[in-house]
């Protein structure tokens, strides 16, 4: 929800915010491919609903980067900065 907003009030504070908190949602999708594979070795007559759960885990991260890239433009649109790749940046 923070990509929709800080994109319409072009706020960097918010931005810097979003490029901050993509690791916190890397490391929740990691977690969730270790559940997933406990999982499924502890109970592979669910393998099929784990499956779909790693998949939509997988799809949120990559919406997490998306909403990442996006705040790293608006950064740079007002401050002339271009921080990617720079995670040193974000704090």
């Amino acid at each position: 929800m923070h990509g929709f907003t800080w994109e319409i009030r072009v706020d960097c504070v918010l931005a810097y915010s979003v490029c901050r908190r993509d690791d916190e949602v890397d490391a929740m999708n990691r977690e969730m491919y270790d559940q997933v594979k406990q999982g499924i070795l502890a109970h592979p007559e669910h393998i099929e609903s784990l499956i779909h759960l790693l998949s939509v885990s997988r799809h949120l991260e990559r919406i997490a980067d998306h909403a990442t890239n996006i705040a790293e433009d608006v950064i740079y649109m007002v401050e002339g900065r271009i921080i990617r790749h720079k995670t040193e940046e974000y704090a």
